[in-house]
């Protein structure tokens, strides 16, 4: 059994992420993705900047990608993660939904950590997320 999801976000398309044929450019969804993930972290009290300013950056070392149906010109989604780990990788399950909750995209992102411009374990990002992971 797939466990639950931890988070979501709700976006809404804006007239600039649609390409010529109406519809949102593959590349938008990574920034879907990605602010997300941002949301997500700052709702756990760890920011970005703050996590830079202690000496540690989640950096993405892999996107996997699956496009299932387009979003157009003002529609709706709601974009939902869940956590786990394997070794020294964080794997961020995300998916994006139509609010009737037909799926959209359907995302694996692996984030390596790096404490002090190092590759490490990732153990400060594992305590910071302790609550989070599956």
């Amino acid at each position: 059994m797939t466990p639950p999801y931890i988070f979501e976000l709700p976006i809404k398309v804006r007239d600039y992420e649609v390409d010529a044929e109406g519809i949102v450019n593959n590349a938008n969804y990574l920034h879907y993705l990605e602010h997300t993930r941002h949301e997500f972290c700052e709702q756990a009290g760890l920011s970005f900047r703050e996590m830079h300013k202690q000496g540690y950056d989640p950096v993405v070392s892999r996107i996997e990608v699956r496009y299932l149906r387009p979003l157009g010109l003002g529609d709706s989604m709601v974009s939902k993660l869940r956590l786990t780990r394997r070794g020294p990788v964080f794997v961020f399950h995300q998916d994006i939904f139509t609010p009737e909750g037909e799926a959209v995209v359907k995302a694996v992102v692996e984030i390596a950590s790096f404490e002090n411009g190092r590759l490490s374990r990732g153990e400060r990002l594992a305590e910071a997320f302790a609550e989070y992971l599956s």
